[in-house]
């Protein structure tokens, strides 16, 4: 007996919303949602005014692709538009538990490879072992490079980052239940305070989930309280972004280095985190731990999944001495679907359980 059924009709649905078509996808086990269809236009003659403009007047679509029962607390998403750029092949805007980001490196691992496979970039030459791809993320222009053969990407990628680069070293603050922490602050395309998770009484590799989600969570609010945080091109990159635990083995070494990422309303990244690689080696190469070109290991220690980085060049932002970061990982397509919402749904903009 086929085990194939027809395909019903899908239900009725708000009308104001058409249903949702998207890809799903993860990098190193962070997942990425992209859409493909069915969001209303993004409105602004920027693309940081289209993030603005997406918050205020279109923050439904973010609840009905991220949250429960559609999506899940730590589920990302990307809705691409239009760029101001003319060397843009896409622009894009990052969607979160909370709201909006700056950059994800990981979502830009994907999408490299999502753009290629979708026709959003021209066909590589004959005989191309990789395709560039040009994303206009909020924080700026980043170029991904996809391995690919015969036009079709396989599955490496790598990127090259916005001037990366260290706002604060050794700033103590006041965590609650912790006494006085010392941690540092870079920037890869969004800010992340870093912090040993051993002088947080953790061990990286072993915690429970929950105790690193609330010793991260109390230093990005003690961070936030404590501390002005500046960007030298926009206020719409001023904030913190998150906390990165790690396993406090900054110096130079070719095993590799564990962390963990917690970020927006406690979300937790499976990944290693692309922008907060990127801005973790800024903060090594600016500490004299890292020289240019010189690579490292970066593993995540909820998934043990490995993003790699470099620092390919000095660069500056502002006053800021900066540097261009290489970020190489793998990411893989894991299905599509049609997300519907209808009309008598009491939950049709989702929730989160706290």
């Amino acid at each position: 007996m086929d085990s194939a059924l027809a395909v019903p009709r899908p239900p009725p649905h708000d009308p104001g919303t058409p249903a949702l078509s998207v890809v799903d996808m993860h990098t190193g086990g962070e997942p990425l949602r992209i859409v493909l269809a069915g969001c209303p236009e993004v409105v602004g003659p920027t693309l940081l005014a289209k993030r603005r403009y997406m918050r205020q007047h279109l923050d439904h679509v973010r609840r009905r692709l991220i949250f429960e029962p559609r999506g899940h607390r730590d589920m990302y998403g990307a809705v691409l538009v239009q760029s101001e750029l003319p060397d843009a092949h896409l622009g894009v805007l990052f969607l979160h538990n909370e709201g909006y980001s700056s950059m994800c490196g990981h979502a830009v691992l994907a999408l490299g490879r999502f753009a290629l496979d979708f026709g959003l970039v021209p066909v590589p030459l004959a005989g191309s072992r990789e395709a560039r791809v040009n994303i206009h993320c909020p924080c700026g222009l980043v170029a991904a490079f996809v391995a690919c053969e015969d036009g079709r990407s396989r599955g490496p990628v790598r990127f090259h980052s916005v001037p990366a680069f260290v706002l604060a070293t050794d700033l103590m603050v006041d965590v609650p239940g912790h006494g006085k922490v010392v941690v540092d602050i870079a920037y890869g395309g969004a800010f992340y305070a870093f912090v040993s998770a051993e002088k947080l009484g953790l061990d990286i590799c072993s915690a429970k989930t929950r105790d690193v989600v609330d010793a991260a969570s109390a230093v990005t609010e003690a961070v936030k309280a404590q501390f002005k945080i500046n960007h030298p091109d926009s206020e719409d990159l001023a904030f913190l972004y998150g906390t990165i635990l790690t396993d406090g083995k900054d110096a130079y070494t070719k095993e590799p280095t564990t962390n963990i990422c917690v970020f927006a309303d406690e979300q937790v990244d499976r990944s290693p985190t692309g922008s907060g690689v990127t801005a973790r080696i800024a903060l090594q190469y600016h500490k004299g731990l890292l020289e240019l070109n010189q690579t490292r290991a970066f593993k995540s220690s909820a998934t043990a999944s490995v993003f790699t980085g470099k620092a390919v060049r000095e660069a500056k932002c502002g006053d800021f001495k900066a540097v261009i970061v290489e970020v190489s990982g793998q990411a893989h397509y894991t299905g599509t679907a049609s997300l519907t919402v209808e009309d008598d749904d009491p939950l049709k903009d989702g929730f989160l359980l706290k």
